[in-house]
């Protein structure tokens, strides 16, 4: 499993700037109406909708905004129409990226990524074409404040496939999907609460991009990420850590 690159921590820290806040909010809210609506409102019978539910925490998402969103999906109306879609392609530098969606007209997304990705200097491309180079994980991540030795100790004990930390001390934890939720709370547990977590796509391995490069691949992901029906972008670019720090 390839460390982790600093397109983690720059999502994270991005995350909590208001503007981008309200976006990320309207996206989640879709997500827990269609878990709900394909796995029933019962978070504790519902792993899907549970993890979309840590999701939303990690947001700092009100719970009753949560609770009426899963209220919705479960009563069989709202929500109904969308299905999620996934896009590949590559950007600048030649990094590869992954796209995830949630929409009720495929016509509309395909067009919208693949404008965003054109105007960047990437290119769309075809099913399959970058989806084997990520893998579906786990991803539990901490900042420098804590202890890093503990944490590995208490994740790998309980299932966690590889703890890796980057340049700057943060901590990222990976899992296997089904064991996702079992070993964010044992960490929970011991005190441990992580500043994100989620079910992602996981690059096998970075692809390195300087500042140059860098900053058009930000661009191209934000670009992605602005979209109303884009509910998550990866990429196997690997930022200088100036980048990481900016």
């Amino acid at each position: 499993m390839a460390g982790h690159s600093k397109w983690s921590n720059i999502k994270h820290r991005k995350a909590g700037q208001d503007a981008k806040r309200s976006k990320i909010f309207t996206k989640i809210i879709r997500e827990l109406t269609v878990a709900a609506r394909d796995g029933g409102g019962q978070v504790d019978d519902n792993p899907g909708l549970r993890t979309v539910v840590e999701k939303a925490k990690a947001a700092q998402m009100p719970k009753d905004t949560m609770e009426r969103a899963i209220t919705r999906g479960a009563g069989g109306g709202e929500g109904l129409e969308l299905v999620a879609l996934t896009y590949e392609g590559y950007g600048p530098g030649g990094v590869a990226i992954f796209v995830e969606t949630m929409t009720d007209n495929r016509n509309r997304t395909v067009s919208e990524v693949r404008h965003v990705f054109t105007k960047a200097g990437g290119n769309l491309g075809t099913d399959g074409s970058v989806a084997y180079l990520f893998d579906k994980r786990g991803q539990i991540g901490f900042g420098s404040d804590v202890d890093g030795d503990e944490i590995m100790d208490i994740a790998i004990d309980v299932g966690a496939e590889d703890v890796s930390v980057d340049e700057d001390g943060s901590i990222e934890v990976i899992t296997m999907p089904k064991d996702f939720l079992g070993v964010k709370d044992a960490l929970a547990d011991k005190g441990f609460e992580p500043r994100s977590a989620e079910v992602s796509m996981v690059p096998q391995t970075l692809n390195d991009v300087d500042v140059d490069a860098g900053e058009k691949v930000l661009r191209l992901l934000d670009a992605l990420e602005d979209l109303d029906d884009v509910t998550g972008v990866y990429t196997n670019a690997n930022f200088p850590q100036e980048m990481g720090d900016a």
